[in-house]
This record gives C-alpha cells, structure tokens and sequence, in this order.
C-alpha cells in the first residue's frame, strides 16, 4: 500500500510540474502581449505627436512668407512721409508681436550674412565672384531662415561667394 501511495503522489507531483509549466507559458504570453500593447500605445502617441508637430510646422512656414514681405514694406516707409513713418511704427510694433509669438513656440530667424555657406540651413540662389570675402561666405540674404529648436523650419534663400577664376589664355597645362 505504500508504494501505491508513493506512486499516486508520484503522479500528483507530475501533473503539478506540467500544471506549473504550462501556467509559465501563460503568463509568458500574457507578459509578451503586455509589452507589445504598451510598444503599440508609445508609437501611437508619438505618431499622433509627429503628426501635430508636422501641422504646425506646415502653418508656421505658410505664416513666414507674409511676414517677410511685411518687413520688406516697413523698410520702404523709412523714405515716406511723416504721416506713413508714423503709420509705420504701428505696423513695426504688430511685426513684433507676431515675431514675439513665434519665439514662444521655439521658432527663430537667424541671420546668414557672414556665415558659412550650410547646405542644410541655406540655399544658394546666386553665386558672386569676389576677392572682398572668403570663398563659400554668405553676402547677402534674401529670404531669412528659421529654426523651430534645432530643427530647421525653412532653409535661408542666399548669395554665396566664390572666388574670381583666373584663366591665363595661351598658357597651358604641362
């Protein structure tokens, strides 16, 4: 009788063994299912932020071209009338404000002229041959460029130097 009692106890501790594995696995796949539910949620929310961000971005840019233009026209008020300076002044206070909200959400010009040339935060639109300034350094600026922190917003539009080419006629290469 006692060696039934050992082996039916045998058998209970088997069973208990396979019992236990098979609940690890369960609570494996519940731990990888878990983890994979978590993973989807983080990457949704930083799709749904990239996303947002993007959008502004988008109206930020479509908002830069008018305001370059209005800078552009409170340059000329300079040589006006009295009556339009002072007209002009309002005008400068509201580009200010405007100028003052963008610096808020991170958004900054930065000025290109002196500079080094930067693929990645100029566009070259003309090039001068000079001996006045360093080869590839930024002269002139037409369309300003703006930062929103370190990622460029919109590129500045620019005119880089380069130096005079020399061609000596009736020399040739040896």
């Amino acid at each position: 009788m006692t060696e039934e009692k050992n082996e039916e106890e045998e058998e209970e501790t088997t069973c208990s063994i396979e019992e236990i594995q098979e609940m690890q696995e369960y609570k494996d796949k519940y731990l990888r299912l878990l983890a994979e539910s978590e993973n989807a949620r983080k990457r949704m929310q930083k799709e749904r932020r990239d996303l947002t961000n993007y959008a502004i971005e988008g109206v930020i840019n479509e908002f830069l071209h008018p305001l370059d233009h209005f800078e552009k026209a409170l340059r000329f008020a300079e040589a006006q009338s009295a009556e339009v300076k002072n007209w002009a002044i309002g005008f400068e206070m509201i580009l200010a404000q405007f100028k003052d909200i963008l610096a808020s959400h991170g958004v900054i010009g930065y000025i290109s002229v002196g500079e080094k040339f930067d693929p990645h935060l100029h566009e070259a639109v003309e090039m001068v041959e000079t001996n006045e300034h360093p080869h590839g350094t930024i002269v002139e600026e037409f369309v300003r460029g703006y930062k929103i922190g370190d990622k460029t917003l919109r590129v500045a539009r620019v005119k880089v130097a380069k130096e005079i080419e020399k061609f000596n006629q009736g020399e040739s290469d040896e």
